[in-house]
């Protein structure tokens, strides 16, 4: 089969497409024909190796896992002697790593059936970024109706989720991204869009029940402006918080400067696949309440192309490989 794979650590050249041999399914997992993969900075962060205490799991001088790609959508083609209510012919998404290849094994607890109404394409721009969205804001935050949560980074692979989630459990948004993508946001639900280059949302009147920072470019005590008493601050990554410590210079921030700020500051942190999250975002897609944007679609052998327009560009919501 035709997969994405890389031997070193480096820049997009790093990876090629090859003919590799097809994964067979273990007992407790299911063999996809994977349709369409999402790309997500995960990706491309571990493309590089970067951070570099991640080499630590990952391989010290090259990924350990050789094919790229986390996202997907597809078609069952075999199950394990374990998994129960999947079969042969069933349109699934999911997330597993290996996923920029004609066929991807996939742990039955990180595949669902798809949403009906959703496209190949559509579908696999689900599952990371939704993921995290929806852990964020409805499982860490605790958002309830009501209350006000403001996106930094609407616009993007995870803002835009969160934008539609926050607004389906019945939260006032606002949402931060550019001027020209603030149509898009208010079209997703939000109340408000603030234009990060005319204004500084971190020095204006509002205030927050919670902040999800999905960008990075504001520190603890500037996000701690603009918080509600008991509010809280949701660190998701983004921007490029380190490359020696990465996610954990997140989390490492948020247990040193909590202490210091009026409500909680909680890192949200590759929030692992769920087949109860994977359900959950089916819901609301079969719902209307979530709806994938897809910046640019890219053929497999193109995949290069596409990982590199993902690490240079402000992307509008996500970047998805066909196959």
């Amino acid at each position: 089969m035709k997969a994405v794979v890389q031997d070193r650590y480096g820049a997009p050249d790093v990876l090629q497409l090859r003919d590799v041999d097809r994964p067979v399914p273990g007992d407790d997992e299911v063999l996809v024909r994977v349709r369409a993969a999402a790309l997500n900075a995960y990706d491309w962060h571990l493309m590089r190796g970067d951070p570099y205490v991640a080499r630590l799991a990952l391989g010290l001088r090259a990924p350990r896992a050789t094919v790229r790609g986390r996202d997907f959508a597809g078609e069952v083609t075999a199950v394990g002697r374990n998994v129960a209510g999947l079969r042969p012919g069933d349109e699934v998404f999911g997330e597993v790593d290996g996923t920029l290849a004609e066929y991807a094994c996939v742990p039955d607890a990180a595949v669902e059936r798809k949403p009906a109404g959703l496209t190949f394409e559509q579908a696999a721009a689900l599952p990371l970024a939704g993921n995290t969205a929806l852990r964020g804001l409805r499982d860490v935050a605790g958002l309830r109706p009501g209350q006000h949560v403001l996106v930094n980074g609407a616009s993007g692979g995870v803002g835009t989720f969160a934008v539609q989630i926050a607004t389906a459990l019945g939260a006032e948004v606002t949402g931060v991204c550019s001027a020209r993508n603030a149509d898009l946001v208010r079209s997703l639900g939000a109340d408000r869009v603030i234009d990060y280059a005319r204004e500084d949302f971190t020095r204006g009147g509002q205030r927050y029940d919670v902040v999800l920072d999905l960008i990075a470019n504001h520190g603890i005590f500037a996000l701690r402006r603009v918080l509600r008493p008991g509010g809280t601050i949701i660190l998701a990554g983004g921007g490029n918080p380190g490359r020696l410590l990465g996610a954990v210079g997140l989390l490492l921030r948020g247990v040193v400067l909590s202490p210091l700020v009026r409500g909680r500051v909680l890192p949200l942190v590759g929030p692992a696949p769920s087949k109860e999250v994977l359900v959950a975002l089916r819901e609301l897609a079969d719902s209307g309440k979530l709806a994938p944007v897809i910046d640019r679609t890219y053929p497999l052998d193109e995949a290069v192309e596409a990982i590199r327009y993902l690490e240079e560009q402000r992307t509008r919501g996500k970047i998805v490989v066909t196959v």
